[in-house]
């Protein structure tokens, strides 16, 4: 069974122990002289994964903070995800 964090702290942790986990995998490969594009490779998923921890803060923002209702939400995600696309 996969894996459902509860809260959105819980899931922010979760997707920056995932992040620091690409990140350690990084290093080792570099620390090992692995082929390049291997390498960037997982530095892609380091961004990924950063990436999807920020979209978690932002929504968590804008309906604690701005209150900001689910449509609204979806929509400024959907804006910010063909901006950084």
């Amino acid at each position: 069974m996969a894996y459902r964090p509860k809260d959105t702290q819980e899931r922010i942790l979760h997707r920056l122990k995932i992040a620091r986990g690409h990140l350690g995998k990084v290093m080792q490969m570099v620390e090992d002289d692995q082929y390049c594009i291997d390498v960037l490779h997982q530095m892609q998923a380091v961004r990924e994964a950063i990436k999807q921890t920020e979209d978690v803060v932002m929504a968590n923002h804008l309906e604690s903070c701005v209150g900001a209702s689910k449509k609204a939400i979806s929509e400024v995600m959907s804006v910010l995800d063909k901006r950084h696309g």
